[in-house]
Formats: structure tokens, sequence, C-alpha cells
């Protein structure tokens, strides 16, 4: 007797596994998004991220990390300082 070779490809649709509205709430309770934390300048006032350069002033741990003034063109670089110094002569 032969054996009954049945060749013929059956094709199914996978079936989509779906996830209870809870289970999607679950995964999404991970994706809320927080707010950024900021400091105050110790030297000019300005908020910074904390445990970094002041874009400002260029100052970290009340010494100066980067010279702001460098890159400015002459006009720039004297607005700056009379910024800084009247900031300076408020406290």
């Amino acid at each position: 007797m032969q054996a009954f070779c049945f060749c013929a490809k059956i094709h199914h649709m996978t079936v989509r596994m779906r996830h209870t509205p809870s289970h999607s709430a679950n995964r999404r309770s991970h994706h809320a998004l927080s707010a950024t934390a900021s400091v105050k300048c110790s030297k000019c006032g300005v908020d910074a991220l904390p445990h970094r350069v002041c874009a400002n002033c260029g100052f970290y741990k009340d010494k100066e990390v980067v010279d702001v003034l460098k890159k400015l063109t002459k006009k720039e670089r004297k607005e700056k300082e009379k910024e800084l110094a009247d900031k300076h002569d408020h406290e």
C-alpha cells in the first residue's frame, strides 16, 4: 500500500496577537517625559544645566573653564563685558 501524500500547500493568515488595553497602558507607563533640571549659575545667575559649563559666562564651580568672549566680535565682546560688569555691580 502506498502512503498517501498530501502535497497541497495550505495558506493560513497569521493570527495577530492582540494586547488588552491594560497591557498597552502598562507598557506605556514608562514613556512619560520628565522635566529637565536646571540650576542658577553662581557667577551670572542664568539658568544652566547641572554639572555643565555655563553657556553665558563660561564658569564651572567658580572657575573660568571656557573663554566665551574669545569667539565674539569686538562689538559683541564689548556689550558682553558691559553686561557682565552690570551683573557684578548689582550683587
